[in-house]
């Protein structure tokens, strides 16, 4: 796929498939099925919080880090959506959640469950998870914005989402819950 140019205003609605991905396109399709309406912002490859800074603010969203985990014995996955502005304490995550040492899981897992890379994670990978392998995890700051950013499953495009089309619409959709977790991102 070939490099995007940073868009200075965000777009409504799905781009044309030319350049782009299938499970991006796909990801467009059922927001629309779903009727949910977006803001798509086109960008260069951002494959971490720093990289997102400019994305956000153009956006008018908060910076969302989305972390891919699982437990030792790789029986259990995660993926945990927290502020990008928090520092992520395993066992603090560990406790609420009953699982001990949890690491970030490998991109093999990651592409198998979600159909994302690395640099990618996005609660839209979701739809790609019909054997509700992944258990999604939010932190409750995240729940109390009104809007969430996202991937279209690649990170050369951000998505501004309303939170309750995620957790009342998109996520019914696809077969999955969430289990609200609180933290605080201290030593």
């Amino acid at each position: 796929m070939e490099e995007r140019e940073m868009a200075l205003t965000p777009t409504e609605g799905k781009p044309s498939p030319k350049g782009r991905l299938p499970k991006e396109m796909a990801v467009y399709e059922l927001l629309e099925k779903l009727e949910i309406p977006y803001l798509r912002l086109d960008h260069g490859v951002t494959a971490s919080v720093e990289d997102c800074h400019n994305v956000d603010r153009l956006l008018g969203i908060h910076i969302c880090k989305n972390l891919f985990l699982c437990n030792a014995q790789k029986t259990d996955f995660y993926m945990l959506m927290m502020p990008g502005t928090k520092k992520f304490k395993t066992k603090e995550l560990s406790a609420q959640i009953h699982s001990a040492r949890l690491s970030f899981a490998d991109a093999e897992h990651m592409e198998a469950f979600l159909d994302i890379t690395p640099g990618s994670v996005s609660v839209m990978g979701l739809m790609n998870d019909r054997d509700n392998r992944v258990r999604l995890l939010i932190d409750r700051d995240i729940l109390a914005d009104e809007y969430v950013g996202c991937h279209p499953c690649v990170n050369t495009s951000s998505l501004k989402i309303r939170t309750r089309d995620i957790l009342d619409r998109f996520l019914p959709c696809v077969g999955h819950d969430y289990t609200a977790v609180e933290l605080r991102g201290e030593p």
